[in-house]
């Protein structure tokens, strides 16, 4: 294999993750962070919202505990303990990466900002002064993404904040009014609202991507956790009203708007991706607000520099996205023969209830003129999801008529975001129904509900009662 000089500008999922599979094939890595070791993921995004996450379901119990016949009195949530335990919890990963990357002798940690002077050479702004230059193979720019914030008037206003300077406050607010119905902004919303604030779910629309009845299903889950959730809406004003935020909203599909008023205003609206600084019009390298335009490889309009993960024109704003990129990319530096299939990705969602999704969904399907079979298993009909006391959701699959693949899972409910793993693995493996189907799964456990809902596309489910006859 052919000796090669890399370097890699951003040490976030992306970025780390193919310096060390570069190393691992004997190349020489240069990876240069301007802030911190894995980047908005592991710092200011899914690390910290999980964290987040766990103390909401902890508090979705308490809420519930009675249920189970337990009386818990008088609990309340420190937010300064919910802050630390997240910062112990960010810091003992990145204190792990950093330590995994040191143990490749061929990969050299760059600390300071990394912009391009031509295709083969990056100037380094270091971290301690100065500035150092780097001549390489090939470039990877990783830079990743940031939070945008809409062009509605009143977002400058104080209290106005974006996802990262949430995570930043100790305090829980009263009553958050969040604005947007994208991943980010639904998992924030019902994290909160489990935390106790009252939250304002201000949304366009629920998920776009997503199967039309999880989108249509989804308010009436969050108005039962109490959330005040209203869906084709667009935020058009912010404004102040004593030491609170007023939000004017109005509706899309009809002369309508409403006033709702907060402590804190999240704009959820989407990321951007991170370009300035890097000097990428000496290179020639095209990029518009969508991100840095890359071909099939991932490989920008300058050769030998590509962009992987939220900074490149993919859309996939996903970080297990961005390190499948990033391996992809040093693997056919290094002249493997490597592989990526965009098409079978799981999306997950930690809300309440969890939602997820791989594959194609029934508008899709449509779309494609596909002739298929769809199957639906309620996890009110699962014994461990009644066990859990976790019975909201269900699992539906899409198959195939013409060879009985499985092309489409979608998942809400109870570990959903574990669960869809399983259709993902069908998925990319062309499985049909019939190898899915004649693999036990234990019981009880919650993926039964999964071979349920594939047993039903069979006509063969247990524990799914008969269509009625028309008479």
């Amino acid at each position: 294999m052919v000796k090669k000089n890399i370097a890699i500008i951003g040490a976030g999922p992306g970025g780390y993750e193919a310096a060390i599979r570069g190393a691992q094939l004997g190349a020489n890595i240069y990876l240069i962070e301007g802030r911190e070791v894995g980047g908005t993921c592991l710092n200011r995004g899914c690390i910290p919202t999980k964290t987040y996450f766990r103390n909401a379901e902890i508090m979705n119990t308490l809420n519930r505990s009675e249920e189970f016949g337990i009386s818990v009195d008088n609990f309340k949530l420190d937010g300064k303990v919910l802050q630390d335990r997240k910062i112990k919890v960010v810091n003992q990963l990145v204190k792990g990466i950093e330590q995994l990357i040191s143990s490749y002798k061929n990969i050299e940690f760059i600390p300071g900002k990394g912009r391009l002077k031509d295709n083969r050479t990056i100037i380094v702004d270091l971290k301690d002064g100065g500035t150092r230059e780097i001549k390489v193979d090939n470039i990877v720019i990783a830079t990743g993404s940031k939070a945008t914030m809409t062009e509605t008037k009143g977002v400058d206003l104080e209290g106005v904040i974006t996802s990262d300077e949430l995570l930043e406050m100790e305090e829980i607010p009263e009553t958050l009014i969040v604005v947007g119905g994208g991943v980010i902004g639904l998992e924030f919303a019902s994290i909160y609202q489990e935390l106790g604030s009252q939250v304002i779910l201000l949304a366009s629309r629920i998920l776009k991507n997503i199967d039309k009845e999880i989108s249509r299903r989804l308010p009436m889950f969050f108005k039962k956790h109490g959330m005040e959730t209203y869906v084709d809406i667009r935020a058009k004003e912010i404004v102040k009203e004593g030491n609170k935020l007023k939000v004017i909203a109005r509706y899309k599909k009809k002369d309508k708007q409403i006033e709702v008023i907060g402590d804190k205003v999240l704009i959820a609206s989407g990321r951007g991706p991170v370009t300035d600084g890097l000097n990428l019009d000496s290179t020639g390298i095209e990029y518009d607000k969508k991100g840095i335009k890359v071909d099939e490889n991932f490989e920008t309009t300058a050769k030998g520099i590509y962009a992987i993960g939220d900074v490149n024109d993919v859309g996939i704003q996903l970080a297990h996205v961005a390190s499948s990129q990033g391996i992809y990319v040093v693997e056919n530096i290094m002249g493997m023969t490597s592989d990526i299939n965009l098409d079978v990705i799981p999306n997950c969602v930690f809300a309440f209830p969890e939602v997820a999704y791989v594959g194609l969904t029934e508008s899709q399907i449509k779309e494609q003129k596909i002739d298929y079979k769809t199957s639906k298993f309620l996890f009110a009909a699962n014994g461990k999801a009644l066990s859990l006391g976790e019975t909201e959701g269900f699992v539906k699959v899409f198959s195939s008529k013409e060879n009985d693949k499985v092309i489409g899972v979608t998942i809400v409910g109870p570990h959903a975001n574990d669960l869809i793993h399983e259709g993902a693995l069908a998925i990319a493996n062309n499985m049909d129904v019939d190898s899915i189907a004649r693999t036990i799964h234990a019981h009880p456990t919650l993926s039964e509900a999964f071979m349920e809902a594939i047993h039903g596309l069979e006509g063969r489910a247990i524990h799914i009662a008969p269509p009625r006859r028309k008479r």
